[in-house]
């Protein structure tokens, strides 16, 4: 009979830094949405390097740990924002045709995002309610910003501001609490576990 070798990982785990490119830009973007700065390069730039670019390292990392679920949603949301980027940006410096989109556009585009997440949310019941928040709270994110689009009330995108910097900061706890709780090497900050059946 032949020994098998068992495999140990050693490697850091990349869920606290696809969390926290997701909160910290999703806390930037909706403080515009919430009407209290402009859109700038500081927001496109965040969409682009840690919402974007770390996002899809992070779902990378998950990947290679077999972790369907955390490199299925780092590796999408993160491409999320660098299209998100590109829809703001590529008219603008003439890459695209400069014909505004349409609001219907948008809102499709948000629609989908929001069914993804509505799906990914129901696969949040078997981890934990930190995850549970993040996605539920996006899934309203989505919904409120592509009713917007499809109504043009922009109260709807005010409305969608607050409710994303929650969902925001909401997935920066997360991260942290991982981080916090690894260090520590005890629960420092709850996420509140979900007894598996």
């Amino acid at each position: 009979m032949q020994n098998e070798l068992i495999k140990i990982d050693y490697t850091g785990n990349p869920a606290p830094l696809g969390l926290l490119g997701f909160g910290m830009t999703t806390v930037l973007l909706n403080i515009h949405n919430a009407g209290f700065v402009p859109i700038s390069s500081m927001i496109l730039s965040m969409g682009i390097f840690y919402g974007g670019i770390a996002q899809v390292i992070a779902g990378i990392m998950e990947w290679k740990k077999g972790n369907t679920f955390a490199s299925t949603a780092f590796i999408s949301y993160g491409f999320f924002w660098l299209t998100l980027v590109g829809l703001l940006v590529l008219p603008k410096i003439g890459w695209w045709d400069a014909i505004p989109e349409s609001a219907n556009t948008m809102g499709v585009y948000l629609s989908m995002w929001g069914l993804f997440t509505l799906v990914m949310f129901v696969g949040t019941f078997k981890l934990n309610k930190a995850l549970q928040f993040v996605f539920g709270s996006l899934t309203i994110l989505f919904v409120l910003l592509a009713a917007g689009e499809f109504s043009g009330n922009t109260i709807f995108g005010t409305i969608a501001g607050y409710e994303g910097i929650i969902c925001g900061l909401s997935a920066i706890y997360t991260g942290l609490a991982e981080v916090l709780n690894e260090v520590y090497g005890r629960t420092v900050c709850p996420l509140g576990i979900v007894q598996r059946d």
